[in-house]
């Protein structure tokens, strides 16, 4: 597959879009093996809050309908669970597309289609880098002091996850917290 799409860029006949050719340089994939069975979107744990569902994503990559997917909330959604990698017969990770979506809407200026998305994504890797991994309660109490978030709407459930030791009211720090601060650094523009 790879030499024929070789040939047809160098021949400058290209089936397929600058739109898709741009994300699966920045991902690592090949999008355009999607033939749409629709197994990532079944799968996928947020679809049902999306407006387009990860296989009409690609969809519009292929398309080169740019505007509509960068203004979609969906790329901000995926919560980069994998569920559509293992569920895609052309072993597609479009969790990998949906970083390379992200970084494209952000160089071009558009904003996030999901409100304080950005933020969280934001508040995630400095928690990780700070850490060396996640902490839940850090990274939440941080996300609703900065944004539009009620601070007391989900409090009960959090004191029961605390107590319950699911939460642990102090982040732990790894091992590997160079390593992670490391590999953040390398990957900034």
């Amino acid at each position: 597959m790879r030499v024929i799409q070789e040939y047809i860029i160098e021949q400058g006949v290209s089936v397929i879009s600058d739109l898709a050719l741009e994300v699966n340089r920045l991902s690592g994939q090949q999008i355009e093996l999607c033939y749409h069975c629709h197994k990532c979107t079944a799968g996928c744990p947020v679809v049902d809050a999306m407006d387009y569902g990860p296989d009409r994503l690609l969809q519009l990559a292929a398309l080169d309908q740019s505007a509509p997917l960068f203004r979609s909330r969906d790329i901000w959604l995926c919560v980069g669970c994998y569920t559509c990698a293992t569920r895609c017969p052309n072993d597609i990770d479009i969790s990998a597309a949906m970083d390379g979506f992200r970084q494209m809407a952000l160089a071009r200026g558009y904003q996030a289609g999901e409100r304080d998305a950005f933020l969280f994504h934001r508040l995630f890797l400095g928690v990780v880098q700070r850490f060396g991994r996640s902490h839940e309660a850090f990274m939440l109490g941080l996300f609703k002091i900065l944004s539009h978030v009620p601070i007391m709407n989900d409090m009960g459930a959090g004191i029961g996850l605390f107590m319950r030791g699911k939460v642990p009211l102090l982040p732990g720090r790894s091992r590997a917290g160079k390593e992670i601060r490391q590999i953040i650094q390398r990957s900034k523009p």
